[in-house]
């Protein structure tokens, strides 16, 4: 069983299509990179996948179930919604710490609130994330003391405080300056070579082409090419995917 399934996922805000019947399979531990012109439903997508956005029509399904559908059709209790939310990280491109708590508190609070998790026990995950992340010595640090790159690497070990069994990434270096990317994009190296299955979104190329199993190639609300890296990158089948790589290689 594939640890994600969508199945023409559409999404329409009014009149505006985004979303135009997205059809997408991601294996257990598999990475798989969206990439795209702007505009084209990438991030969408991921916040379909998390519900953040309700979807106008299709199915989405993570280690077999439902997202925040019965298979009756109906919706879920937000209770039993946000219990499906807890399973699927998210990582933004804006961070989104809490400004007034330090860097290890920004870890603990949703395990501690959510999944109720002992304090003590919070803190002692918490303080093993970060200095897997590589930033133990920051636990007490504010956001606004932190990079860009120290920042997006506290957000990336609060997601994985709750566990999840999958992780969406959007963008995630798109704010950061150049010198450091490398900051986070070696963390979510890790990830992958420690089997989490994520999900991401990017304009990195060179970093997709090295960690994903898979390029998914999406333009106006669709996908138009699946396919591994290499053969992606190399001889990609669709025109329109030809032209966009001839863009930005």
């Amino acid at each position: 069983m594939a640890m994600i399934s969508v199945r023409g996922l559409k999404k329409h805000f009014g009149t505006l299509r985004i979303l135009n019947g997205v059809d997408l399979e991601v294996e257990r531990s598999q990475v798989v990179a969206i990439i795209g012109p702007s505009g084209s439903g990438k991030s969408t997508v991921l916040r379909c996948l998390s519900f953040l956005e309700a979807p106008t029509a299709g199915e989405i399904y993570v280690d077999g179930r439902r997202m925040g559908y019965r298979d009756n059709g109906r919706r879920l209790p937000d209770a039993v919604l946000n219990r499906q939310r807890a399973e699927i990280g998210m990582v933004f491109q804006s961070y989104n710490l809490w400004p007034h708590r330090t860097a290890l508190e920004n870890i603990i609070e949703a395990p501690i609130l959510v999944r109720r998790t002992p304090r003590d026990q919070a803190i002692a995950e918490a303080r093993s994330l970060l200095d897997r992340v590589g930033l133990l010595a920051k636990q007490d640090a504010y956001p606004s003391t932190l990079s860009g790159g120290q920042q997006q690497r506290v957000a990336i070990a609060r997601s994985l405080a709750m566990q999840p069994k999958v992780i969406l990434l959007d963008e995630v270096t798109s704010a950061l300056d150049p010198e450091t990317v490398h900051e986070v994009l070696d963390v979510i190296k890790d990830l992958a070579q420690e089997g989490m299955t994520l999900v991401l979104v990017t304009h990195e190329m060179a970093f997709a082409r090295e960690v994903a199993d898979r390029i998914v190639f999406m333009d106006e609300g669709v996908v138009l090419e699946d396919a591994p890296p290499e053969a992606f990158f190399g001889a990609p089948q669709h025109e329109r995917a030809r032209a966009f790589l001839a863009k930005i290689l």
